[in-house]
Protein backbone atom coordinates (compact mmCIF):
# COMPACT_ATOMS: atom_id res chain seq x y z
CA UNK A 1 0.00 0.00 0.00
CA UNK A 2 2.67 2.38 1.14
CA UNK A 3 4.39 1.76 -2.48
CA UNK A 4 1.18 2.23 -4.28
CA UNK A 5 0.76 6.16 -2.34
CA UNK A 6 4.80 6.53 -3.26
CA UNK A 7 4.22 6.09 -6.93
CA UNK A 8 0.87 7.90 -6.97
CA UNK A 9 2.60 10.98 -4.97
CA UNK A 10 5.30 10.43 -7.74
CA UNK A 11 2.67 10.66 -10.55
CA UNK A 12 0.76 14.00 -9.30
CA UNK A 13 3.89 16.04 -8.73
CA UNK A 14 5.03 14.93 -12.57
CA UNK A 15 1.59 15.48 -14.21
CA UNK A 16 1.85 18.98 -12.43
CA UNK A 17 4.75 20.09 -12.87
CA UNK A 18 5.70 18.71 -16.31
CA UNK A 19 3.82 21.83 -17.97
CA UNK A 20 6.10 24.48 -15.94
CA UNK A 21 9.84 22.54 -17.43
CA UNK A 22 11.22 24.43 -19.70
CA UNK A 23 11.99 22.50 -23.16
CA UNK A 24 15.62 23.00 -24.17
CA UNK A 25 14.68 25.63 -26.67
CA UNK A 26 13.45 27.70 -23.97
CA UNK A 27 16.10 27.05 -22.09
CA UNK A 28 19.08 28.15 -24.58
CA UNK A 29 16.66 31.67 -25.73
CA UNK A 30 16.73 32.80 -21.95
CA UNK A 31 20.50 31.94 -21.70
CA UNK A 32 20.91 33.95 -24.71
CA UNK A 33 18.89 36.63 -23.22
CA UNK A 34 20.84 36.46 -19.50
CA UNK A 35 23.93 36.34 -21.80
CA UNK A 36 22.59 39.72 -23.31
CA UNK A 37 22.17 41.46 -20.26
CA UNK A 38 25.24 40.69 -18.89
CA UNK A 39 27.02 41.88 -22.01
CA UNK A 40 25.25 44.93 -21.38
CA UNK A 41 26.33 45.59 -17.64
CA UNK A 42 29.84 45.22 -19.23
CA UNK A 43 28.94 47.72 -21.71
CA UNK A 44 28.19 50.25 -19.01
CA UNK A 45 31.16 49.31 -15.99
CA UNK A 46 33.85 49.36 -19.44
CA UNK A 47 32.56 52.58 -20.86
CA UNK A 48 32.79 54.08 -17.24
CA UNK A 49 36.25 52.56 -16.52
CA UNK A 50 37.42 54.08 -20.17
CA UNK A 51 35.42 57.41 -19.59
CA UNK A 52 33.62 56.73 -22.65
CA UNK A 53 30.81 58.11 -21.11
CA UNK A 54 28.28 58.46 -24.33
CA UNK A 55 28.75 54.07 -24.64
CA UNK A 56 27.76 54.46 -20.82
CA UNK A 57 24.91 56.31 -21.06
CA UNK A 58 23.77 53.83 -24.51
CA UNK A 59 23.55 51.20 -21.80
CA UNK A 60 20.63 53.25 -20.00
CA UNK A 61 16.88 53.70 -20.79
CA UNK A 62 15.92 57.26 -21.46
CA UNK A 63 14.04 57.64 -18.48
CA UNK A 64 15.84 56.03 -16.58
CA UNK A 65 16.69 56.10 -12.84
CA UNK A 66 20.00 55.33 -10.93
CA UNK A 67 20.96 55.40 -7.28
CA UNK A 68 24.73 57.06 -7.04
CA UNK A 69 24.08 57.57 -3.17
CA UNK A 70 22.36 54.63 -1.21
CA UNK A 71 18.86 55.61 -1.40
CA UNK A 72 18.60 58.78 -3.69
CA UNK A 73 17.48 58.45 -7.07
CA UNK A 74 18.91 60.63 -9.63
CA UNK A 75 16.38 60.32 -12.67
CA UNK A 76 17.38 63.50 -14.83
CA UNK A 77 19.47 61.78 -17.66
CA UNK A 78 21.90 65.25 -18.02
CA UNK A 79 22.52 64.99 -14.59
CA UNK A 80 23.20 61.31 -14.38
CA UNK A 81 25.91 61.76 -17.45
CA UNK A 82 27.42 64.91 -15.55
CA UNK A 83 27.97 62.39 -12.09
CA UNK A 84 29.24 59.73 -14.58
CA UNK A 85 31.55 61.92 -16.11
CA UNK A 86 32.78 63.04 -12.70
CA UNK A 87 33.03 59.52 -11.76
CA UNK A 88 34.82 58.67 -14.98
CA UNK A 89 37.62 61.24 -14.08
CA UNK A 90 38.52 59.28 -11.25
CA UNK A 91 39.65 56.49 -13.24
CA UNK A 92 37.56 53.96 -11.12
CA UNK A 93 38.73 49.95 -11.21
CA UNK A 94 35.45 47.86 -10.83
CA UNK A 95 35.93 44.85 -10.25
CA UNK A 96 33.16 42.12 -9.49
CA UNK A 97 32.23 38.40 -8.66
CA UNK A 98 29.46 36.91 -10.67
CA UNK A 99 25.87 37.93 -12.19
CA UNK A 100 22.91 36.19 -11.42
CA UNK A 101 19.83 37.45 -14.09
CA UNK A 102 16.25 36.46 -14.20
CA UNK A 103 13.78 37.51 -16.89
CA UNK A 104 10.52 37.73 -17.02
CA UNK A 105 9.04 38.56 -20.13
CA UNK A 106 10.45 42.60 -21.55
CA UNK A 107 11.87 42.91 -17.75
CA UNK A 108 15.18 41.11 -16.37
CA UNK A 109 16.70 42.05 -13.05
CA UNK A 110 20.60 41.70 -12.85
CA UNK A 111 22.29 41.39 -9.47
CA UNK A 112 26.04 41.32 -8.93
CA UNK A 113 28.32 42.20 -5.99
CA UNK A 114 30.88 44.83 -7.11
CA UNK A 115 34.17 46.85 -5.65
CA UNK A 116 35.69 50.11 -6.99
CA UNK A 117 38.75 51.50 -6.86
CA UNK A 118 39.64 55.21 -7.67
CA UNK A 119 41.51 58.36 -6.78
CA UNK A 120 40.94 61.55 -6.22
CA UNK A 121 42.82 64.79 -8.16
CA UNK A 122 44.72 65.21 -5.09
CA UNK A 123 45.77 61.57 -4.46
CA UNK A 124 43.32 60.01 -1.69
CA UNK A 125 42.08 56.22 -2.19
CA UNK A 126 38.59 55.99 -2.89
CA UNK A 127 37.12 52.00 -1.57
CA UNK A 128 33.59 50.91 -2.01
CA UNK A 129 31.64 48.09 -2.91
CA UNK A 130 28.19 46.34 -2.74
CA UNK A 131 25.41 44.41 -4.41
CA UNK A 132 24.42 46.10 -7.54
CA UNK A 133 20.91 45.28 -8.44
CA UNK A 134 19.19 46.56 -11.45
CA UNK A 135 16.25 46.41 -13.60
CA UNK A 136 16.61 46.09 -17.42
CA UNK A 137 13.53 46.70 -20.19
CA UNK A 138 13.54 45.04 -23.36
CA UNK A 139 13.27 47.69 -26.11
CA UNK A 140 11.25 47.35 -29.40
CA UNK A 141 14.53 46.04 -31.37
CA UNK A 142 14.88 43.18 -28.67
CA UNK A 143 17.56 44.60 -27.17
CA UNK A 144 17.94 45.80 -23.18
CA UNK A 145 18.23 49.15 -21.80
CA UNK A 146 18.77 49.59 -17.48
CA UNK A 147 15.87 51.26 -16.44
CA UNK A 148 17.16 51.46 -12.80
CA UNK A 149 20.31 50.90 -11.57
CA UNK A 150 20.95 50.43 -7.75
CA UNK A 151 24.62 49.92 -6.77
CA UNK A 152 23.89 49.75 -3.14
CA UNK A 153 20.98 46.80 -3.12
CA UNK A 154 22.84 45.67 0.39
CA UNK A 155 22.33 48.87 2.48
CA UNK A 156 19.16 47.64 4.03
CA UNK A 157 21.30 44.29 5.15
CA UNK A 158 23.49 46.56 7.21
CA UNK A 159 20.77 48.93 9.26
Amino acid sequence: MLKNKAVLSIFIAVAFFAPFVASSDELKENNAEKTQVVFLINKMISGLQSGDIPRVMSTYGEDAIVMFEPGVAVTDRKAIEHIFTEMAALKPEVTYSGHEVFIAGNTALHIHPWSMTAKTPDGQEIKQGGLSVAVLQRQADGSWKIIIDNPYGSRLENK
